[in-house]
């Protein structure tokens, strides 16, 4: 008999309308609870999503008993606090990306979890889409050869807001975090390891948070990735993995497609099309419902450990640009 997620979301904000749209798509998840930090907001969610239980706080909504799942999304400064909440109160947690601020905060998180026997998992929703488990593939069968290279870049221009969450550094603003997550974790997923070096530059916009970056990691035997994040231009936001025997482009936007392109040495490019159920979201929960299910605390494609470890390159990034959050001070 399938089991059924019963799942809290925590937070009412942009991402959480487009979680929940999928969290409906995916038989074995039943949304029953969410929570806001006021009674109206957490009415006018659950009323859109004919969600049952509304609560005005989040420590009411880890309080509910009747929810296994909660899922975070708030901005990233708030996720230590969040997850930290959720796990005090015996529920399992998926967290939005970036995990945390730092790796020290991710460590003492990681911690919690393991101490208290519970999942949880860093939302990069990209790692479970049908175009990344082909990505896997190809990698484990050496389709392209050696890897020796990976570009990777994701850049748009928002309006300018000092205040808002993309900018201010008291809710953990910049690029690095908000999408620098993306292409790093790409890198993190071909090579395997951390960089064992790596070389940077960053702009650092009034509000003292990163606006545009470029980043190249090193690895052994001249190995590279090469990154680009902008928070003051477009940019391709495509992805291209290269080996020995050619490259494969996953085509924009690279965190969230459907289609690539092989290209190997003496044949013609083979497109490949890996559709999406619904916006993409649905993958990820299936991969915690996959988790529960099997009785483990932390997903083989997004391990704990590895969570820690791009937590800390990119604590190494931001030192070397010299951007320090207010709750590191």
């Amino acid at each position: 008999m399938t089991k059924t997620y019963r799942w809290g979301i925590l937070s009412t904000g942009k991402i959480a309308h487009k979680f929940v749209q999928d969290l409906k798509l995916v038989p074995e998840a039943q949304v029953v609870a969410v929570g806001s930090r006021n009674q109206a907001s957490a009415d006018e969610f659950a009323d859109l999503y004919n969600i049952p239980h509304r609560h005005s706080s989040y420590e009411a909504l880890v309080a509910d008993p009747d929810v296994d799942v909660i899922y975070i999304a708030t901005p990233h400064a708030m996720h230590y606090d969040n997850s930290l909440l959720c796990l005090n109160a015996g529920k399992h947690v998926l967290c939005e990306q970036a995990f945390t601020l730092n790796a020290q905060q991710a460590r003492e998180v990681i911690a919690l979890a393991r101490q208290k026997n519970l999942f949880i998992m860093d939302a990069i929703w990209t790692r479970f889409m049908p175009s990344i488990d082909e990505v896997r593939r190809m990698l484990h069968e050496d389709i392209l050869g050696e890897i020796q290279m990976v570009n990777a870049t994701f850049g748009f221009k928002p309006p300018y807001d000092p205040q808002a969450r993309l900018f201010n550094p008291e809710l953990g603003g910049g690029t690095l975090l908000d999408i620098g997550i993306y292409p790093i974790q790409l890198a993190f997923m071909v090579y395997g390891q951390k960089p064992d070096s790596f070389l940077t530059t960053a702009y650092i916009g009034a509000t003292g948070v990163d606006e545009r970056t470029g980043i190249i990691f090193n690895y052994s035997g001249g190995r590279m990735a090469t990154i680009n994040t902008a928070f003051t231009m477009q940019l391709s936001n495509d992805a291209t993995i290269y080996g020995t025997n050619g490259y494969l482009h996953l085509h924009a936007p690279f965190w969230h497609t459907s289609t690539m392109t092989l290209s190997l040495t003496g044949q013609d490019p083979k497109l490949i099309s890996k559709p999406l159920i619904g916006f993409g979201y649905t993958h990820e929960i299936m991969e915690v419902h996959t988790c529960l299910d099997a009785g483990q605390t932390e997903s083989q494609w997004m391990p704990l450990d590895e969570t820690i470890a791009i937590m800390e390159t990119m604590d190494a990034l931001r030192a070397q640009w010299g951007v320090v959050y207010p709750q590191e001070k």
